[in-house]
């Protein structure tokens, strides 16, 4: 099994609300997701926590693309701009610092137009433990 593979079958969160893991490689990530009217808050736009969803399955993905678990450990989110029904997101990550111990990544959210949408920054915390999927 692959790291796409296991993040696709066993985020089972991220899969339900729409997520889909796209492309990882070694320190990237990229997840898309189409916004509907299931995604959208009370004030008719998308609902923070989507964005957040589809950052943290990047993360998640450039976290642990080194082969060893990697869990999140804090999150900064910054709301741009807003998506509507019919909008597609589509969240980068990049790996900015490969520690050991604790990994930081930065992700930057767009719609179908590159408007930025949303920027989000984790850290994580590497456990010394090896994931058991193939590259």
């Amino acid at each position: 099994m692959t790291l796409k593979e296991l993040l696709s079958n066993d985020d089972h969160f991220a899969a339900n609300s729409g997520c889909v893991l796209e492309d990882i490689g070694e320190g990237f990530a990229r997840t898309t997701l189409h916004v509907t009217a299931d995604h959208l808050n009370a004030g008719g736009v998308c609902q923070g926590g989507v964005y957040f969803t589809l950052a943290d399955l990047a993360i998640a993905a450039v976290m642990n693309s080194h082969g060893q678990l990697t869990f999140g450990v804090e999150n900064n989110i910054v709301y741009v701009k807003s998506a509507k029904a019919g909008d597609t997101l589509t969240a980068v990550a990049t790996e900015v610092v490969n520690h050991h111990k604790l990994p930081y990544v930065d992700v930057r959210i767009t719609n179908q137009s590159g408007d930025l949408l949303c920027i989000v920054t984790g850290i994580g915390y590497r456990k010394q433990v090896s994931l058991p999927v193939d590259e």
